[in-house]
């Protein structure tokens, strides 16, 4: 079992290991993170929301393909690092970063047409209260990919109960089912993969 340390900094980076977890986030986490954002099938007038940006391997793709990128993170060591990393976009007025949760964002409702979230479903308290506010912050035809390892995988990573929540994708269909999304679908890159994206239409 991981040290809870590390089960906690990896839920919420914080100080100098937090630097460092981020960028190991980015190496571990690419391939899924590139293939949620393929999912998106960004436009160039796009505005674009990620939930949980972590270490931000997927913000340099989102910010190529979208007008506008927005970004929550309850950690506020991965907010300021985002603020400085991609200070000209947030001076152009291309890109703004919160320090944040999912069952709060700070954002009215329908202000975007996509929104990606990776590896974070297992940190929230209720899967229908995160994807109950990602809806409301998607436009009415705006599109959401949901990328995680499925629990029967991150359970033997042995990391506490109280810190990661393993999540099925019967229970991340079913919350969005309930949440009102449509178009339901869990997508891979290949058969062997041990991860799933999980695109779904507003």
């Amino acid at each position: 079992m991981p040290p809870r340390f590390i089960s906690r900094q990896l839920s919420r980076p914080t100080g100098a290991v937090g630097r460092v977890i981020g960028s190991l986030m980015n190496r571990h986490n690419a391939r899924m993170n590139a293939f949620a954002v393929e999912r998106l099938e960004l436009a160039p007038t796009d505005r674009v929301l990620e939930v949980g940006f972590g270490g931000g391997s997927a913000l340099p793709s989102l910010l190529n393909g979208a007008s506008f990128v927005a970004g929550i993170d309850p950690s506020s060591a991965m907010v300021k690092w985002a603020r400085s990393r991609f200070s000209v976009a947030v001076s152009e007025g291309r890109a703004v970063f919160h320090e944040g949760k999912v069952e709060a964002i700070p954002f009215e409702a329908g202000s975007f047409g996509k929104v990606c979230t990776v590896n974070t479903v297992y940190f929230w308290k209720s899967l229908e209260a995160g994807f109950g506010e990602i809806y409301r912050v998607l436009r009415q035809g705006g599109r959401l990919a949901v990328g995680f390892l499925p629990k029967e995988r991150m359970d033997r990573l042995g990391h506490p109960a109280d810190i990661f929540t393993g999540r099925t994708p019967q229970q991340v269909t079913a919350a969005l089912a309930f949440c009102g999304f449509t178009q339901v679908h869990i997508q891979r890159p290949d058969s062997t993969t041990h991860w799933n994206v999980i695109v779904a239409t507003r």
